[in-house]
């Protein structure tokens, strides 16, 4: 379970605020798989960088009850010059998992090949999103963060990542960002809506894309706005 407490993040540039987050307060059901839906630009990633503890917020708390991943997929803080196999073994140290096990997971389900053991500055992104992802799935956390993960690699990879993703949401929960609305069906119970700084939560994953959905469409004109969003619950 995570707690948001009164939790606010605004950024400020050149004299122009971005609100991240407006005093949110709200707790992610346990056991739950929850998407996260919002325009592009409306602070999705920078939630799951906060909930993880990468990113401060300007005021308020994020409560942890059990463990929580870092953004699943994330491949940023990959140490260039090591290896992919010495990148594992870092991480794997810092969580406090069998290194050996952690190793031999990620280099099986990421298929880099050689390349596992060769630099990290020397992989393509795709390369770094395998990697990543495979780190991510070889660690058992109570709440997954994942942010676009499924999208990287081909359509095998793709469809091999998502079954493993499905097999660890049997027993832990989860915050999942996607652009695609029959992945956030597929893969989650309920959503919730960040919109101008605020949390929208709909206990049924249809309601909050429809929520969403209306959100789109006030960007056009008025005779291509047809329907007014559910009432939250």
């Amino acid at each position: 379970m995570i707690e948001l407490r009164n939790l606010s993040k605004v950024y400020r540039l050149n004299g122009v605020s971005k609100v991240i987050a407006n005093n949110i307060s709200f707790t992610f059901p346990t056991g739950e798989s929850v998407a996260l839906i919002g325009r592009n630009g409306a602070g999705k990633s920078t939630m799951l960088q906060m909930i993880a503890g990468t990113i401060q917020p300007s005021s308020g708390e994020i409560i942890r009850h059990g463990s929580v991943s870092f953004p699943v997929g994330f491949s940023g803080s990959f140490h260039p010059d090591l290896t992919g196999a010495q990148n594992v073994k870092f991480v794997a140290r810092i969580y406090g998992v069998d290194t050996d096990e952690t190793v031999e997971f990620t280099r099986d389900f990421a298929q880099l090949g050689e390349h596992f053991y060769l630099p990290v500055r020397s992989y393509s992104s795709g390369m770094k999103s395998r990697l990543a992802f495979g780190m991510s799935m070889a660690m058992r956390f109570d709440t997954y963060l994942i942010d676009e993960v499924t999208a990287v690699g081909d359509v095998g990879f793709r469809a091999r990542s998502e079954a493993m993703l499905l097999e660890r949401l049997k027993n832990s929960g989860a915050v999942f960002v996607s652009h695609s609305p029959d992945q956030m069906k597929h893969i989650c119970q309920s959503g919730v809506v960040l919109q101008n700084g605020n949390f929208y939560y709909y206990a049924e994953i249809e309601k909050a894309l429809e929520h969403y959905t209306y959100t789109v469409r006030n960007m056009f004109p008025p005779w291509l706005r047809r329907k007014r969003p559910p009432a939250a619950g």
